[in-house]
């Protein structure tokens, strides 16, 4: 298994990147090629402080870096020695079987749909991001590539998130839940309401229409929505878990009495911020290209980059993309 990994994509690049690229060498077995792609210099410092480097490790040299506030189109086509595109075009040209990015999310989408094309059907590739729940976690996907969705779309979305929850999540029978603003048939935009019909005709496990209140109930393990709603989705569960941690924080330490019982609780505080923490998934997948993309999080920390990576070789030795396709061809409809 070849990954291509962007070095320089990140708030803590190329350090974190590289930090856990290199524990993801040492320890994933079947990673029998990874390549750090960005500024050589820099990235070999970052590897000298980790000691000896594996001998599956190698370093391709961009010399240019993509910005996070860049304009991923302007970016991608001006940059063209940009580790984004270079990773990218790694896969492309058969060197690497999938690329893990945590930089410019948009240029990271746009690199990969114009170079490695979406899969037979596919209409447009879809970011599905892992979400954990008190009971188990649920794939929403779209998460922020696509704005504006035709019906079509929504269920191949369905179809993709069915299969990465399976095949990498473990879920046997995914439930599939269609976000709208309400459970019946006759509630949402046209849109939702004409995939809802193409979704009920479906050997998908489709459960109908589900609330954002309930998607995190347990009640579906894949949330099928647009990238405009599922990305609002998304920052504003970040935004709240940020808040309530800070309010807790805040009032545990008003008072002495309240200090100790914080103290006391301190291992359930701890087990929290593990269940909840985006770094055990590693990123979300770019899913429906050519070719295996996991995006992680700007603020992706080594323990993200190591997942991140493990999670890019699974989507390659699960077959991840013949399924999509195999499965998209079942709904019977023309893309």
């Amino acid at each position: 298994m070849r990954v291509a990994v962007d070095a320089m994509g990140g708030d803590f690049a190329p350090g974190a990147i590289v930090e856990g690229a290199a524990e993801a060498a040492r320890t994933l077995a079947g990673l029998t090629a990874l390549t750090l792609v960005g500024d050589e210099a820099a990235i070999r410092r970052e590897l000298e402080k980790l000691g000896p480097t594996p001998s599956n490790i190698s370093v391709r040299h961009a010399a240019e870096v993509v910005g996070m506030e860049e304009s991923p189109a302007t970016a991608i086509r001006r940059k063209k020695d940009s580790s984004i595109n270079r990773a990218v075009d790694m896969v492309k040209h058969g060197e690497a079987d999938a690329v893990f990015s945590a930089g410019n999310t948009g240029a990271a989408v746009a690199s990969t749909t114009l170079k490695l094309r979406t899969l037979e059907g596919i209409q447009r590739p879809a970011i599905a991001t892992v979400i954990p729940t008190p009971t188990k976690p649920f794939v929403m996907i779209d998460s922020g590539a696509n704005p504006d969705c035709n019906p079509v779309m929504f269920a191949q979305f369905a179809v993709m998130g069915t299969v990465y929850s399976r095949e990498i999540l473990g879920c046997r029978e995914p439930k599939v839940g269609l976000l709208s603003i309400g459970g019946e048939e006759s509630k949402g935009n046209e849109a939702t309401k004409e995939a809802f019909k193409i979704l009920e005709k479906s050997s998908l496990s489709f459960q109908g229409n589900v609330e954002s209140s309930d998607i995190f109930n347990g009640v579906v393990d894949v949330v099928v929505c647009d990238g405009f709603v599922g990305n609002v989705v998304l920052k504003t569960s970040e935004s709240v878990a940020r808040t309530i941690s800070r309010w807790i924080r805040e009032e545990c330490s008003k008072t002495p009495l309240r200090m100790l019982g914080a103290l006391f609780a301190r291992g359930a505080f701890g087990t929290i911020r593990k269940r909840s923490d985006p770094a055990m998934y590693g990123g979300a997948p770019l899913l429906g290209v050519r070719g295996s993309c996991i995006i992680g999080h700007g603020s992706s920390s080594p323990r993200a980059v190591f997942n991140g990576i493990r999670v890019a070789a699974e989507s390659v030795t699960h077959h991840i993309n013949q399924m999509i396709v195999d499965e998209v061809r079942k709904l019977e409809i023309t893309p």
